[in-house]
């Protein structure tokens, strides 16, 4: 942090400088960040008109923002509006999902107080980062002056006198920035603004606002504040790159599209659709770029990786040459790197970063000039007319599979597992499953979500599954209702998910913005306990009944109960014929509602899936550890000689 202390007044130069370009307009730090925040416009969804980009300001205040950012934001209230939360944490992840619901075309800004309030945002900073999604965090800091340092919740560095909490935010934001003069937002905003609207570089930005820098008034170029159409910043494709990627499609007789959330982002839906149909390529969907084909479309072969379809991992397995768009290849869909083993990849994405992993032809592009183009100089060319005809076969099987298990028979005698809940919610729906948009990113459901939820249209499948943030479920849904109004929005979670964080319940209540919240309670951490089970581990301190316990046992709790006294109507259900009935009253309702049912924390959907690498451990007195480790040196070698083979086949003319 700057050293000085703040000056009274601006020098002659600095307002030399602010009057250059004209009149000015004496503002305070707070009041130029957010007269400047909504001047801000981008074109309205449906081609007429505009916007504003920034849709509003979570705010918690404290004494490091109430005075500052807190009067600046009253005297914009109108048009920049003013959301209060309940937790940090929670209202940055209610930005986050909205801007992912609007396509990252729209964003909100999140402001703190110091201390807790500013690191609390921490997760969400990196959930932000992990998924490349645009949210400005606005955290209160530490006086400039240090006048009265140590004020209430300074963390003191020994060794940096400069050092404040908010340094914490700097490797998890792709623009950090600390205002310690009114006149570096000239400077600051702009850039925090080509960041949140690039493609390649989109992420969290966070401004770090000395308590007493928001307070200092300045005399501010008058033109800074006029209202400006925002460009969004994408790539677009180098003629080598497209040139050397022709090319080995060209040679491909067994491609397989991966379609990942930058698809989404760029709006290349319709494009995708277009070139897979065109060329006979099947298309297989990452969590973030599920709904990118319609769930039915012949060519979507579903799912991939290790959540994935086995008609997806099939032909990932078989490929010869993957078309990865938009993904970054997290281990889940990559099977850990043991999934493509016959194939070259290329790799479309606006960040040549993302583009790069498993050893990729990279095309640093956005993803709908990049199919475009491709479409464009590939008239000619198709898949193996045997390839195209499989892809359908094994799509068509996948989606009789999903009707089966999303409809199996229920007996009372047995607990329902997360298929059997999917297929209640997506029964319920009038005009499923085009209206519904389904929240989660964490636990079992997930997997199961990625499987059997069926995507009727992009947006339709709202998983964050990047940083899989327990917490992120219930605030998320409510930034996407605040997107997403008119769509019916279903959060389904866990039970270890709502513990963790459940607050915005009484937002979304205060706030008018009604979700139907879907608690599937397994009593416990019912993925994390099946994983420790497969590794060798003995069922401990995920069940709550394997956990630590005092005299009066693992607690009963009543999640409808609590979700009443947190302002929204609730119930809970015995089975799937009781939660088909309640899904329809709370769709009737006005207002949130929770619904909570019993699950079966053992039972999975068995079809699909693919290994994922967990380290287990060499050395354990257990028998089941010992076994578990022998499987898994077993994956790791062979995975290290279809690496050698990889390389082998990388290194050939024929691969670009």
């Amino acid at each position: 942090m700057n050293q000085r202390v703040l000056p009274q007044q601006p020098d002659d130069a600095a307002r030399a400088s602010g009057a250059a370009s004209g009149h000015t307009i004496r503002l305070t730090t707070a009041q130029a960040l957010v007269r400047y925040l909504a001047a801000q416009r981008v074109a309205g969804e449906d081609g007429h008109g505009t916007e504003p980009l920034f849709g509003g300001v979570f705010a918690i205040f404290g004494h490091g923002n109430v005075a500052g950012m807190g009067e600046a934001l009253y005297q914009h209230r109108d048009e920049l509006p003013t959301l209060r939360a309940h937790n940090e944490q929670a209202m940055a992840h209610s930005a986050i999902a909205y801007a992912k619901a609007h396509f990252r075309r729209r964003m909100m800004a999140v402001t703190t107080s110091i201390g807790p309030g500013a690191t609390n945002l921490l997760t969400a900073a990196a959930l932000a980062h992990v998924n490349r999604l645009p949210v400005l965090l606005l955290p209160g800091d530490i006086f400039v002056s240090r006048a009265p340092d140590p004020v209430l919740q300074q963390v003191e560095d020994f060794h940096d006198g400069g050092v404040s909490a908010n340094d914490a935010f700097k490797p998890v934001s792709r623009y950090f920035d600390r205002i310690v003069h009114p006149a570096q937002l000239l400077n600051a905003l702009p850039r925090a603004l080509r960041v949140l609207t690039d493609a390649a570089s989109c992420g969290p930005v966070t401004l770090a606002l000395p308590q007493d820098v928001q307070a200092q008034a300045w005399d501010f170029p008058a033109g800074f504040f006029a209202p400006r159409m925002v460009t969004f910043y994408s790539p677009t494709p180098r003629v080598d790159e497209m040139e050397a990627a022709i090319s080995r499609l060209q040679r491909a007789k067994r491609p397989l599209i991966v379609a990942g959330g930058g698809v989404l982002y760029a709006r290349a839906t319709d494009a995708l659709q277009r070139f897979a149909a065109a060329h006979g390529v099947p298309v297989a969907e990452t969590q973030a770029g599920k709904g990118t084909l319609a769930w039915d479309d012949p060519l979507n072969v579903g799912a991939l990786g290790v959540t994935g379809s086995p008609a997806a991992n099939d032909l990932a397995h078989d490929a010869d040459c993957v078309l990865a768009i938009g993904t970054r290849l997290q281990d889940f869909t990559t099977g850990s790197n043991t999934l493509f083993t016959q194939a070259h990849v290329i790799g479309i994405n606006a960040n040549a970063f993302d583009a790069l992993k498993h050893r990729a032809h990279v095309v640093e592009a956005d993803a709908r000039l990049a199919l475009d183009a491709l479409d464009q100089h590939l008239q000619h060319w198709h898949a193996d007319p045997v390839w195209t005809a499989r892809a359908q076969e094994l799509a068509a099987g996948w989606r009789d599979t999903v009707h089966v298990l999303t409809h199996a028979p229920q007996s009372d005698s047995v607990l329902p597992y997360e298929g059997d809940v999917i297929g209640a919610v997506q029964r319920s729906s009038p005009q499923s499953p085009t209206n519904d948009i389904v929240v989660c990113a964490a636990g079992t459901l997930p997997a199961e979500l990625h499987k059997l939820w069926r995507a009727g249209a992009p947006g339709a499948y709202h998983v964050e599954y990047g940083y899989s943030c327990m917490g992120y479920e219930i605030a998320g849904g409510l930034g996407v209702k605040l997107a997403r109004p008119e769509r019916e929005v279903i959060v389904m979670l866990g039970d270890g998910s709502y513990l963790m964080m459940n607050s915005e319940i009484a937002t979304s209540v205060m706030l008018g913005t009604k979700l139907i919240v879907v608690v599937h309670d397994n009593r416990g951490y019912g993925c994390i306990n099946r994983l420790q089970q497969a590794c060798g581990g003995a069922p401990f301190n995920n069940l709550l009944e394997d956990c630590l316990q005092g005299p009066l046992g693992a607690p009963h709790i009543d999640f409808a109960a609590h979700a009443r006294a947190l302002g929204a109507h609730a119930e809970h259900v015995a089975n799937i014929a009781g939660l088909e009935a309640a899904l329809q009253r709370a769709r009737a309702a006005d207002r949130t509602y929770v619904i909570s049912i019993d699950t079966d924390p053992a039972r999975t959907t068995g079809d699909g899936g693919w290994w994922w690498e967990v380290a287990v451990p060499e050395v354990s007195a257990r028998p089941g550890v010992r076994d578990a480790r022998a499987i898994y040196d077993t994956r790791i070698a062979t995975r290290a000689q279809s690496g050698n083979d990889d390389n082998d086949r990388n290194d050939t003319p024929d691969h670009d």
